[in-house]
């Protein structure tokens, strides 16, 4: 009997051991005890468990330790069809939620609610209260934040009393926003109430108002608050009596029997009447996201995650650090806020990973800017934390409930096929009637992008190539694969390192599987993609003979296509060499400790960064040495900043630089949030060595601490101003928000309009120290104004971080002098008008590289080019790359010899970045073009 059967055999027979038992919290059997049963190495029967999960034939129960149960059984016992996962549950109660759907449930659907046993048990025995109160129920006010669930509670009140027989099967459920007719008073009454002929002008036929739809049902008024007294005073004698008038009537002789339900983000006491509030006995106030418990927010996360599921009928996977940004963002928005986070998270998900038809892999590097802060913010309650690690210590998997869908293992062989890919796009591509030969040439490059991405995101997770590609594929085929890779880097001199490693070894097994299976290849798309002379095409006939030695089967001419489009594709890029910053303090590991809690939170596993622990009975030289051996193997040419905690620490800067003839800065009395701000400006500020350590000299940590009296508004903001706060001024705020987000600051951004300006400047100048106001007009308070124009020309751009930082000197070393990369608001405006005019090429794939030949071509011409001359030229560049994939291109008309020759070669040589980046060539009439607009 095979290993995999014996420890399923195992779990099956042991879970049928609970059949008569009551099943509650964790059930099932870990990898240890299953270890222990059997005599086998606990790493291979956690392998298999694996495994078993994910051809669904076992459940998986997470916690510490995982516990697996088989699930057959389990739905046995709980009497319920399962869903197709892989499933994994925190608890038996969470699997009853999501499948059992019992006779308590039908009976009382508040069981369906999250939280109606705990943080919500209050407000549902006041919901049930109001439905069963004779005779007809208890009028009700539910009072919460925007987005906390006031309708959903309305909806389950209703479907407790049709449960309850309060309510007829078929009785109406009425909803009326208040705020809709909030400015006209009298039609708001009239669709509520109802009008007579003549009522009012325009009212030509008689009308029945909501009151008479809902009679016999419910009548939900959301932002009541929003009824005019009038309006609360015809409802609350509604509620007294049971009688009402139609708007246009004398008396009061219209009966119906509706119950009440009204729902207000406000406080009933100061935004109704006492008359009004007094007539409503039942006000259920629902708690923000925030103050309910832990075990609530994920169980609300996974159901939101499950209905995006449903909706792309696809398994989600949600990494740890993903779920606990999405935990830690929860703010004023609550459900519906999060609700909206996830969907985005799922949409750019989907997109990512559209060509992947067994799941969609939501990522934290996927999270806007705001929500991805989360995880710091949750970082900073260890309390809870550590609670949410207990719950949730791998990634988050979620399947569509009942949907028959198979979640393939993160170790499956379909984690990277070259031949899938051509297929896909080859489909895409000739079902929009395009020729073969572009085809070709749109494939070569869309495979080029791929291959690099892949071994991207592949890299950023904390493990050796060698280990991630032993979890799929055999270690013969790896140990080849090495032998090929490094036979190719001497061949070809180039480097390759490990991202031709890992393409190469799964494209090989995906080869020699399809050969085994006798399959077809597609080759015919690929063919010609690359020259039959080239340097790639000869090495890859070279790999062709090694694999037919190797493995005694016959390699087509055209899989060698394949081969040689991987060698291009896989190349490294030039590696930019950074700023080694070298953590050191005194203890066994706590500089260690500090340096991974950093790269967690950083999600980083970049290797410019070193712990050095010192403990206390270890002479000072010897750290030393061991110091200067690490980085002797290290490129650090750039310079090395060393945090250290006290003492002797401090002093090894100036033997390192003396030594190794390399520029060192040291910073004393290390905290996390020092690491946490050095590792962002050198991974993304761009600084160099001197600035770097000029920027940290003052710096505080994350949370502002008022060290002198002063005023109480320290929070600070910039005003974003247009003519109605909403249109222009929205647009506005997102380009400060990229600027303060290049430069390292998080400032409050608040959109205005210009009506009432100076007076919503006071209100905020209470609450916040406005650092600058940017837009369209010059408010009268005495602030810095920063005009439109000048922020999209780009001094604005340097003024506002000027302005941010109060410091010249921080400011010049924040602005890299000259390079595009530095100005936020040119490729914000270039990506979003390319997003616009772009078919087949992601704006935000080639915005880096038109960067760069905008760089060049500045330096060439030795000039600075404006921000509004800038985004046309490449906005125009992004168009013609487009141009050149579809084979369109613009014809020069105008007299060739009058454009400045100076200005024709500075652009060729600038545009070689196109060729050797994306295998694009201009045709030669863009140059004129482009020349001119210089």
């Amino acid at each position: 009997m095979k290993r995999s059967e014996r420890i399923y055999l195992y779990i099956k027979e042991r879970s049928g051991t609970f059949k008569g038992q009551k099943l509650s919290g964790q059930i099932g059997f870990d990898a240890q005890e299953i270890a222990d049963e059997l005599d086998i190495l606990r790493n291979n029967v956690s392998k298999e468990l694996n495994e078993l999960h994910r051809q669904d034939k076992i459940v998986k129960f997470t916690g510490r330790p995982v516990r697996y149960f088989d699930r057959e059984m389990l739905a046995e016992l709980l009497e319920t069809e399962l869903g197709q996962g892989p499933l994994q549950f925190r608890d038996v109660e969470e699997c009853k939620r999501l499948f059992v759907r019992n006779a308590e449930e039908e009976a009382n659907p508040f069981a369906r609610l999250i939280g109606a046993d705990k943080s919500l048990k209050r407000q549902v025995e006041q919901g049930k209260a109001a439905i069963l109160y004779p005779p007809d129920g208890l009028h009700t006010l539910i009072v919460g934040q925007t987005g906390v669930g006031k309708t959903l509670f309305a909806h389950m009140m209703f479907a407790y009393g049709k449960a309850m027989h309060r309510f007829a099967e078929d009785a109406p459920f009425i909803t009326f926003n208040c705020a809709d007719y909030y400015n006209n008073p009298q039609l708001l009454i009239s669709h509520v109430f109802g009008h007579i002929k003549g009522a009012f002008t325009g009212a030509d036929t008689a009308k029945a108002g909501l009151v008479e739809e809902a009679d016999g049902g419910v009548l939900f008024l959301d932002e009541i608050h929003r009824l005019p007294p009038e309006g609360q005073e015809m409802i609350f004698y509604f509620m007294d009596t049971g009688t009402f008038n139609r708007l246009g009537e004398t008396t009061r002789s219209r009966r119906a029997k509706v119950l009440i339900i009204g729902a207000t983000t406000e406080d009933p006491k100061s935004a109704l009447t006492k008359t009004f509030v007094r007539r409503i006995p039942n006000i259920i106030t629902i708690k923000p996201l925030s103050e309910r418990t832990l075990e609530e927010k994920l169980d609300i996360l996974k159901l939101l995650f499950m209905e995006e599921a449903q909706r792309v009928k696809k398994p989600v996977r949600i990494s740890v650090e993903a779920v606990k940004a999405l935990i830690g963002s929860i703010g004023s928005g609550n459900v519906g806020q999060l609700k909206s986070n996830i969907k985005l998270l799922c949409a750019q998900a989907f997109l990512n990973g559209i060509d992947n038809p067994s799941f969609i892999e939501a990522d934290f590097r996927m999270l806007p800017p705001g929500v991805r802060d989360g995880l710091l913010t949750l970082s900073a309650n260890r309390q809870a934390l550590a609670e949410l690690t207990q719950y949730v210590s791998e990634p988050l998997l979620v399947s569509p409930p009942g949907g028959k869908f198979k979640l393939d293992d993160e170790g499956s062989r379909e984690g990277f096929n070259l031949y899938q890919v051509v297929e896909n796009k080859v489909a895409l591509l000739k079902g929009e009637g395009i020729s073969d030969d572009l085809i070709k040439q749109i494939v070569a490059t869309d495979v080029n992008v791929y291959v690099k991405d892949l071994y991207n995101k592949k890299h950023s997770v904390n493990m050796t190539t060698r280990e991630r590609l032993l979890k799929i594929v055999d270690e013969a085929l790896v140990d080849f694969s090495e032998q090929i890779s490094l036979y190719v880097q001497k061949r070809l001199n180039r480097s390759y390192r490990d991202r031709f490693l890992y393409a190469f070894s799964l494209h090989l097994s995906a080869f020699l599987k399809r050969v085994k299976a006798h399959e077809a290849i597609p080759y015919t798309e690929i063919e010609g993609a690359i020259p039959q002379d080239s340097d790639y095409m000869r090495m890859a006939e070279e790999i062709g003979v090694l694999i037919e030695q190797h493995y005694h089967v016959t390699v087509p001419r055209a899989e060698i296509e394949y081969i040689a489009l991987l060698l291009e594709s896989a190349e490294d890029d030039e590696l930019e060499e950074k700023i080694i910053i070298l953590v050191a303090t005194h203890g066994k590991n706590t500089a260690s400790s500090m340096v991974e809690v950093a790269k967690r939170l950083f999600s980083s596993t970049d290797t410019n960064i070193i712990a050095i622990d010192m403990p206390l009975e270890v002479n000072p030289q010897e750290v030393l040495e061991q110091t200067a051996a690490m980085l002797k193997g290290m490129e650090c040419q750039k310079g090395v900043l060393i945090l250290a905690d006290m003492g002797s620490l401090c002093n090894i800067g100036a033997l390192l630089a003396e030594q190794l003839k390399i520029p060192v800065r040291t910073l004393d009395m290390v905290s996390t949030p020092l690491i946490l701000e050095a590792m962002r400006k050198v991974d993304i500020a761009g600084m160099d060595l001197e600035s770097i350590y000029e920027s940290l000299l003052n710096f505080k940590g994350y949370e502002a601490v008022d060290t002198h009296e002063g005023p109480a508004n320290t929070q600070e903001a910039i005003v974003t101003i247009c003519s109605s706060g909403h249109g222009a001024a929205m647009k506005i705020k997102a380009l400060v928000e990229d600027v303060l987000r290049h430069a390292g600051r998080i400032i409050e951004v608040i959109p205005v309009g210009v009506l009432h300006l100076d007076d919503r400047l006071e209100e905020i100048a209470r609450e916040y120290r406005i650092v600058a106001a940017v837009g369209m007009k010059k408010p009268a308070m005495n602030v810095p104004f920063i005009p439109l124009e000048q922020l999209i020309d780009g001094e604005g751009e340097r003024l506002l971080t000027e302005l941010v930082f109060n410091s010249e000197t921080a400011l010049e070393a924040r602005i890299p002098q000259g390079d595009g990369k530095g100005n936020m608001v040119v490729q914000r405006l270039c990506e979003e008008s390319l997003q616009r005019f772009l078919t087949y090429l992601n704006p935000a794939k080639i915005m880096s590289v038109l960067l760069e030949f905008d760089k060049s071509l500045e330096k060439d011409l030795q000039l600075k080019l404006s921000n509004p001359l800038r985004v046309r030229l490449l906005v125009h560049c992004g168009c013609a790359l487009e141009r050149v994939v579809t084979r369109s291109p613009l014809v020069y008309k105008e007299d060739k010899s009058l454009v400045d020759k100076k200005k024709l070669m500075a652009l060729q040589k600038a545009a070689q970045i196109f060729d050797e980046t994306l295998k694009l060539r201009f045709d030669e009439d863009e140059y004129y073009f482009m020349a001119n607009m210089l």
